[in-house]
């Protein structure tokens, strides 16, 4: 068994790979860019008001974009848009206009880009924002929301994709 003092990093990300978790693009545009990556690290905070967590990792100097524009969505996918997901989580090393033209994006209150095939769609202004070891946790006020249509959700677990 291993105690807190001894987890090394490699153990963590297998037992954490075990998780099955929802998938996500994370976006935003504003004065710094347009941004936007594939997450599953998302949950809710609040219902009253309304809020939103994401944990997004510090390696990219990107995803200061997120703070510097104040505002992100968070599009949770579907199943029809695995594709989408592995475009915005690097593979194809495509720039970020040629992912976002991936999708169908439009803004809803922060400007934002909002997908129209998501599930359901977060549009947050950026409340607070920390850093904790290796990640800038985002807590957004949902400002706008959308409801896609009902399909299977686009999950990932043991480092693959899975519909549920």
């Amino acid at each position: 068994m291993l105690t807190s003092s001894t987890i090394d990093g490699l153990a963590f990300r297998e037992a954490m790979s075990r998780f099955a978790a929802a998938v996500h693009l994370v976006t935003s545009d504003g004065p710094a860019g347009r941004r936007g990556v594939t997450a599953t690290s998302v949950c809710s905070v609040s219902d009253s008001p309304a809020t939103i967590l994401v944990c997004l990792n510090t390696s990219s100097v990107a995803n200061l974009k997120f703070e510097a524009n104040g505002c992100f969505a968070v599009n949770l996918l579907s199943s029809r848009d695995e594709a989408l997901s592995r475009a915005f989580a690097g593979e194809g090393d495509l720039s970020p206009e040629e992912r976002f033209a991936c999708g169908g994006f439009e803004p809803l209150a922060t400007g934002a880009p909002v997908l129209a095939t998501a599930l359901a769609a977060f549009d947050c202004r950026l409340v607070e924002t920390r850093i904790v070891a290796t990640h800038h946790v985002m807590i957004g006020e949902v400002a706008g929301l959308r409801l896609g249509d009902p399909g299977d959700a686009l999950i990932y677990r043991d480092r693959g994709y899975l519909h549920l």
